[in-house]
């Protein structure tokens, strides 16, 4: 995919996506939890600590060694995200009430894993998928627009993990991520400016690959008792392109039809503890407890050396550490059904006086259910739902270094979410 078709929102809110367009975040930040129908049916409580297939490997790379033979997972996940913002903007002494509904594009984010046991001790496993992403557009007849209009982040990441089982009690893991993204962001002049109204004021992408790592351990207390930990690295990318707008040619010597330049954009690392209790034959309850290093993400800012202001503030961001926690159930219906369900919440990774419309960042509620089906002895099919509740919340927007003609919007954003996957897992 091209820059020109996927813009990969930075700017203001990066996103991600793992083959098809990403959509508002589904987690904190720009982070998406998607990595599995599987695990969407239970809210993605305990998948540090459990092993259903290959998809295993993606959240906790010890798990490798729980899973016998030859492994395939492969699905999809449908977003549907309902967010509307409304509020009110004041620019050159107007104040204009304003919303945009709906503006957060829906999106099917696939993946696709494989594991494979190479002895008692040794597994590997190969990985496609994604971790963050995000595309939102507010239109043009926004009036806050010059603050951002439109943000989008995409993000394809495969890894090629391995695991050893130390003994019967304790297993680690580790990988390497290879990480390819696009970013763009974009700000115009909002109605309020008449002649020039739909106007560039500003707009970047870029495109970057980089590596990255991830570590994982399990510890199985007995028979019935598993704690899987897993941490996955920031990764550093500098997404390189071109840049455009008014706010960019008040700094040029000489005003140009685009501007090369690059914009420094860290992926965030993240952690979980999780923890598996089979409490009888038919019953399982799992949990889990996610940290994501969001304060890393201060600003974003662009560096163009053809400016005599080299380095353009896009937006100032100053985010805050995230947090999960996920309770979730599992109950074997017989030899054919497994049905699944959890609970979870995330909380906002961003202050109100620090949220913005081009990502309406909040707290989340999942509820969720899911349920697979096996069709033989080495072929499983799941499904999962989820519905997300998203918390109103509030925001003030008055950076006048990152938008072009100053004023403010202040307003508030709703929504809600839903998600369906499926799942297919094959043993060989």
């Amino acid at each position: 995919m091209n820059n020109n078709k996927n813009r990969l929102s930075i700017a203001v809110a990066l996103g991600l996506l793992g083959s098809v367009t990403s959509t508002n975040t589904m987690a904190a930040g720009f982070q998406l939890a998607e990595y599995s129908a599987t695990g969407l049916g239970r809210a993605y409580a305990g998948e540090a600590a459990i092993a259903d297939g290959a998809d295993a490997q993606w959240r906790n790379v010890a798990m490798l060694t729980y899973l016998e033979g030859t492994q395939v997972s492969v699905g999809g996940i449908y977003v549907n995200p309902n967010i509307d913002v409304e509020g009110q903007s004041k620019f050159l002494g107007q104040e204009i009430q304003t919303k945009s509904e709906d503006f957060a594009h829906d999106a099917i984010i696939p993946n696709l894993y494989v594991s494979h046991q190479v002895d008692d001790q040794i597994s590997i496993g190969f990985a496609i998928g994604t971790n963050y992403g995000m595309e939102t557009d507010l239109g043009s007849d926004f009036s806050g627009a010059n603050h951002g209009n439109e943000a989008s982040v995409i993000t394809k990441e495969l890894n090629v993990n391995m695991a050893y089982q130390i003994n019967q009690k304790f297993s680690v893991g580790g990988g390497v991520r290879y990480v390819i993204a696009e970013g763009s962001f974009g700000a115009i002049a909002p109605k309020q400016l008449g002649p020039i109204a739909g106007t560039t004021l500003k707009y970047m992408e870029g495109t970057d690959e980089a590596w990255g790592w991830q570590v994982g351990t399990a510890w199985q207390i007995n028979d019935t008792n598993r704690i899987g930990f897993s941490y996955k690295s920031e990764v550093q990318l500098d997404l390189s392109g071109h840049a455009k707008g008014l706010g960019f040619d008040a700094y040029a010597p000489q005003p140009s039809s685009q501007y090369l330049g690059s914009m420094e954009l860290a992926l965030p690392a993240t952690a979980e503890l999780a923890s598996f209790h089979q409490v009888n034959d038919k019953i399982a309850i799992h949990a889990s407890f996610n940290w994501t290093d969001w304060s890393s993400f201060e600003k974003l800012e662009a560096h163009i050396p053809s400016l005599s202001v080299p380095n353009q503030e896009i937006k100032q961001e100053n985010w805050e550490d995230n947090y999960r926690l996920a309770f979730g159930g599992t109950y074997t219906l017989d030899q054919k059904i497994t049905l699944r369900s959890g609970i979870a919440y995330d909380t906002s990774a961003v202050s109100e006086e620090n949220r913005t419309a081009t990502i309406p960042e909040t707290d989340r509620l999942w509820v969720s259910m899911g349920a697979g089906y096996a069709w033989s002895e080495n072929l499983t099919l799941d499904a999962g739902f989820t519905y997300i509740f998203a918390k109103d919340a509030k925001m003030l927007e008055d950076d006048t270094a990152s938008a072009p003609y100053g004023g403010t919007f202040e307003g508030e954003t709703t929504g809600n979410v839903w998600l369906i996957g499926v799942q297919a897992n094959y043993h060989f």
